[in-house]
């Protein structure tokens, strides 16, 4: 097969031995000639799944006792509703700084349940950049961010400093460097970045911060409901459970996320340094706020797209057209990206210039 530079921003690319696993588990899993996609999932064999799939977040992430792991479905799209029904208070306020699609989408939901103050907003830019300065109000439940733009390729480099509980939607770059999980009251993620395919989401939860809205939680958005039943209140997404495990033992193996946060570092250094250097690209964020996940760039002079398309395009590059909110192109190197991939795109960078 010819190898192709997969830089889709999500889903997104996985590991080889992951997906060639993941395929076997389809057909026959642990022996039983039966597909894992066919068996109760109250079974053993994918009860152990689950469990494993669970105790691997906590060690890779070193999750402090207090907190509980679960898998949901529904993407990040709903963890927007479910970290609000789960952490506003009747009545209460949610404090929310606006990065992004992603954060104005969670803004949004929130607003349905109570006020929502948005603190600072990085909007006037088209969000190229993250704000720095800003407030929590005193009446404030608690503090959401998003960690990781996507569509704008920007990223907070530390965790906003708050008394509030605070609460991040982590969907595209969790478990690509270490993190306090310590400093959060409620992490959730989409699995379809650097966890597996499309169809489950990852909640990491401090459990006493939960109970405390007074408001009535219906079953299936209730995350202490989810803890009690161990993530099987309904029937899991189980295939995408199978692939993060698998996932999480690759990432586990390779060294974690202290290794991971090298190897990401390195391939946005290389990115970065060509976008800087040749006058014939322009970086969009700002370089302090800078994606390691999302590289977002642009041509400086558009009379040279058809050839730069023609040049990735036959280097078996996939996945390089920038959204549509921003234009241009996007780089995503996630974790399963190898850096021969992203040398790949520099050397057609290079070549433009010649």
């Amino acid at each position: 097969m010819t190898k192709v530079h997969n830089f889709s921003a999500g889903p997104c690319i996985l590991p080889q031995e992951v997906l060639k696993k993941a395929s076997e588990a389809v057909i026959n899993f642990n022996n039983l000639n039966l597909s894992l996609i066919e068996i109760s999932h109250r079974s053993k064999d994918f009860v152990e799944v689950m469990d494993n799939a669970t105790s691997l977040v906590k060690g890779v992430l070193n999750v402090p006792d207090g907190y509980q792991v679960v898998y949901l479905g529904g993407g990040a799209s709903l963890g927007f509703l479910i970290s609000a029904m789960n952490f506003m208070k009747q009545g209460g306020k949610g404090a929310y700084i606006n990065t992004g699609t992603w954060a104005n989408k969670a803004i949004k939901e929130a607003g349905l349940l109570g006020n929502v103050d948005v603190i600072a907003s990085s909007k006037e830019n088209n969000f190229n950049y993250i704000p720095k300065s800003y407030n929590v109000p005193e009446d404030a439940d608690y503090l959401h961010y998003t960690s990781n733009n996507t569509i704008f390729g920007t990223q907070f480099k530390s965790i906003p400093e708050t008394d509030k509980m605070l609460i991040c939607d982590m969907s595209s770059d969790i478990f690509s460097k270490p993190i306090d999980v310590s400093k959060f009251d409620l992490i959730y993620a989409g699995a379809q970045k650097n966890l597996g395919p499309a169809g489950s989401t990852l909640y990491i939860i401090k459990e006493e911060s939960l109970g405390l809205t007074g408001r009535v939680i219906p079953s299936m958005l209730d995350l202490q409901i989810h803890i009690a039943k161990e993530s099987m209140f309904n029937t899991p997404p189980v295939f995408p459970i199978y692939v993060n495990m698998l996932t999480l033992e690759w990432l586990k193996n390779l060294g974690g996320v202290e290794k991971m946060g090298q190897l990401n570092r390195a391939k946005a250094d290389l990115l970065y340094t060509e976008i800087d250097r040749n006058p014939l690209f322009e970086g969009f964020a700002k370089t302090e706020d800078r994606s390691d996940m999302n590289v977002t760039f642009n041509l400086t002079d558009n009379s040279h797209k058809e050839r730069f398309d023609l040049l990735w395009k036959a280097a078996n590059i996939n996945g390089l057209n920038g959204h549509r909110s921003v234009g241009g192109y996007r780089a995503s190197i996630y974790n399963a990206l190898p850096i021969e991939s992203v040398q790949v795109l520099v050397d057609v960078m290079k070549q433009l210039n010649t």
